[in-house]
Formats: C-alpha cells, structure tokens, sequence
C-alpha cells in the first residue's frame, strides 16, 4: 500500500505515530493525527476495520455482529460520522420514542412509550412518565423523585464508582419494578449491566447525560445501513484521503524503545520506526504489548473485566413487526430491531434481538436459545405465530464491553503514559463513559491529543470541535 505523506509545513517533516488497532479508537486517533499533519501507520490484526461494530455477510444477507445504537448526546462519535461522511445513513430520530411491551399487563396497557417533548428539562419526561403504564403512580412520583436525586450527584466524585447504583436506587425508593420497567431498561442496554452490578459513578453518567442534560440528548439513532459500510468502508476511505498507511491483517508482535528515544513496532516481516505509538486494542493485550515501567501497575488493566453481549438473528417469510424497534418486560426478549433493508433482504423481515449482560446465556447451543426466543416473540409479536422462519442464528462477543462494576473507574487508565510518546485508546480507558462507541471515539480523540502534545505539535482547534458541543 502507498505510504502517504502530509507535511507539517517547510520547517520540519512529518513525525511518524504508528497506531496499533482499527476498531473506531484507531480509526479516530489515526484520521485526528493525520489531520493535524502528523504521518500515520494504521495496524490492525483482523482482515476489516471496525473492531467489534462490523458486518459480515451470510448468504445473501448483511449481517451485523450486533445491534449499536448511538444517542444525540454522543456528540464525539456523530463528529466521527460526519468525518468519515457518513451521518446520513446513522441519522437521529427527530424525537425520542421507545416503545415498551409488557404482555403481563391487562389488554390494552401493554404498550407504554417512553418519549419526550418539546419542554425544558426535567419537564420534557413529564408526560411520558405520567402516563408509563408499566409503574403505578406512587412508582412514577418515586422515579420523578430518584432523577432529581441523581441530576444533583456530582460526576466527579471518586466516592461515586465505589457504589452501586441498585443500591443507590434502593434508597432512594425504588421498586423491584420500577427497575426493571424503567431504570434497567436503559442501564443495561447503555452500561451493559443490571443496576446491582453497575458503578453509580457510570450509571449517573448516563442518566444524567442522556436524559437529564439537554431535552434532546436521548434521542436515538442507529445506522441504516451495514456497520461495515460506516465503520469499515468509509473508515478506510477517509483514512486512505487523509494519508493514512492502513495495513490490515499485521498483528504487532512487540513495541519497544529504541536507544534514540524513537519507537519500534515489530510486525512479521517488519520493523517500523515511529515518534509515537498508541495502543488502540483490548486492554489484555494492551497489557501484554506494554514495555516495562510504562504504567506504574500495568496489571491493574487486568482486572478490568468483561461482559457479554447476545444477538439473535430471525428471518420470517413475512413482516410481523411494524415498528422499527421495540424493547419488552417480563421477558426474556430485551430490544428487537427491524434488520430487513440494512441487510439487503428482499422478502419477508430480518429481526435483530439483542441481549446485553448476558452472561446466563452466551454459551447456551443454538437449539436452546431458539427453543427460547422463538416462543417469546410469538408472545410478542402476534404476526409471528403463523410466520415460517426461514432462518435462526446467533452471534455471540464474550468480551463485548469492559464490566462497569464499581471500581472500575479506579483501574481506567488515561491516554498517556509514563513512556514519552507511548499512549492507550480504547472504550475501557478513561473516558467517563461507559463501553460505547462514543467512549472509543473520545479516546481516541484524547490519545491524538496527547501524541500531539507528546510530539510538541499545536492542536487544531477545528479538530475537536464535538467537545464544545457536549
């Protein structure tokens, strides 16, 4: 591949950084280095961009790995989008409306909705939350009560990621259900977690980012098209613009430093010499490419644990869900995404049901799980009962996320190091948020930056620009 070069003006030549990973961390850190003029070297081991939001085809389909969904408030990953150009085909709903099927509710008070209005914040959840069928209304009045509690935590209170916020929401009232119908039903698909396993200080993050900050800031979006198109396709076609040497299937062996302060990447076959290197992957195999004294207690990446996300795949001969998504109680099923245009299907529909936190079901056979889940959205969906499935899969990411326990925010490492020149990206560093795509944008973003420092390069104020909008 062509080795592109931009100059950083007539008086010095382009220092070098060699970015190690290609999911959206790398991809973030080598376009925002490349364009501040530094020459980038992408290395990622797998044969696509993308890390662990891809696609991939199955016959005829498109399939992605997983469902992600992004909200108005990630205002670093839609500054990605809009990089790579490719907000378009991710847009935003024009106003939050998630509906919520609860089939253990009376006929006619199964279907709640959880949507705002065009009022100031708290009041834009006002009627939503009044007429949420799922809670009684001594449970609405509570959860009214908890929000405010926790609009007036203070994020930057270490105290905070030593707790966990069911606990937390224990003592501020809150029901078994009102957990389950409202406080988990955006914690576990946003944390990865159920409230009892969740640091507060993660969990207050996203709630008051997203629905207690601005009236908009939930409103979710979710790509239209393949996530392979987004974040393999116009990822390297940006990066490839930009200058980007992008090598793909280059495992990196070792980094080290040389006797002259520079930086060596061993590949197989190759040497590379660079300024500056960032660690763009998982943080056990951060840890195992980290030189010695590069963090003061480098196994502390190590007790960073994992959790699991489960997606199951259903192809019916004919449409049974007339929504675009749709998430449930009281039962297995957690949120069911329409998949039918995005995968290039062109008769009957394509479900996407994911299930995060998923540790009691990750490994279970295909058998089981479609013995399970099968019934439950012919429980669902109406439709479905006399619908023939022409397909059933599953895809499964044990290690899709960092586990946001509490403490973890004390085993999160920043982007730089103590080796001059050496710096970490990723979900799992710290970012304040959660494992999602906004938080391995944002490291990406602040790893550039401190290459860019590392590298005594000026910053481009145009550069990061979402953090003004955040």
């Amino acid at each position: 591949m062509t080795q592109g070069t931009r100059s950083a003006g007539p008086a010095a030549p382009a220092r070098h950084a060699v970015v190690v990973g290609g999911g959206l961390a790398g991809v973030t850190t080598a376009l925002a280095l490349a364009d501040a003029g530094v020459r980038v070297t992408l290395l990622e081991g797998r044969p696509r961009l993308g890390g662990l939001a891809f696609s991939f085809r199955r016959g005829d389909l498109t399939v992605d790995n997983g469902q992600h969904v992004y909200l108005r408030c990630c205002t670093a990953y839609r500054w990605f989008l809009d990089r790579i150009e490719g907000a378009a085909l991710a847009p935003l709903q024009d106003r939050l409306d998630v509906p919520v099927l609860d089939l253990a509710r009376p006929e006619g008070r199964r279907l709640g909705r959880l949507r705002r209005d065009a009022l100031p914040v708290p009041l834009h959840l006002g009627r939503s939350l009044a007429s949420y069928p799922h809670l009684s209304l001594a449970e609405r009045a509570r959860v009214g009560r908890a929000a405010l509690a926790l609009k007036g935590l203070d994020l930057t209170d270490p105290a905070l990621d030593t707790q966990d916020f069911g606990s937390w929401l224990a003592a501020h009232g809150q029901s078994a259900r009102a957990v389950q119908a409202l406080w988990d039903l955006v914690g576990v698909a946003t944390l990865n977690a159920v409230a009892s396993d969740a640091s507060l200080a993660l969990a207050a993050m996203v709630f008051k980012t997203g629905l207690l900050s601005d009236p908009g800031a939930a409103d979710i979006g979710w790509a239209r098209v393949p996530l392979g198109d987004l974040h393999d396709r116009l990822a390297r076609k940006a990066l490839d613009s930009a200058g980007v040497r992008t090598e793909l299937r280059t495992r990196v062996t070792s980094v080290s430093r040389t006797g002259d302060g520079q930086w060596s990447v061993q590949v197989p076959g190759e040497t590379l010499e660079a300024d500056a290197v960032v660690l763009a992957v998982p943080q056990r195999e951060a840890h195992d490419l980290l030189p010695a004294g590069a963090l003061d207690a480098p196994e502390r990446l190590l007790e960073i644990g994992t959790a699991p996300i489960l997606n199951v795949h259903v192809v019916y001969d004919r449409k049974v869900l007339g929504r675009p998504f749709f998430t449930a109680l009281g039962s297995p099923v957690q949120w069911v995404f329409d998949r039918t245009d995005a995968s290039g299907l062109r008769e009957g529909q394509y479900l996407a049901v994911s299930q995060s936190a998923a540790q009691d079901e990750i490994d279970e056979p295909v058998a089981v799980l479609r013995e399970r889940y099968l019934p439950e959205l012919e429980r669902l969906l109406p439709l479905a009962r006399g619908a023939a499935v022409r397909d059933f899969f599953v895809t499964r990411e044990r290690t899709a996320t960092f586990a946001p326990t509490p403490g973890v925010g004390s085993l999160r490492p920043g982007a730089r190091t103590k080796a001059p020149g050496l710096c970490l990206a990723g979900a799992w560093t710290a970012t304040g948020w959660p494992a999602t795509m906004e938080s391995a944008v944002r490291s990406g973003v602040s790893a550039a930056d401190a290459v860019l420092g590392a590298l005594g390069r000026p910053r481009p104020q145009a550069l990061f620009e979402f953090e003004e909008a955040a």
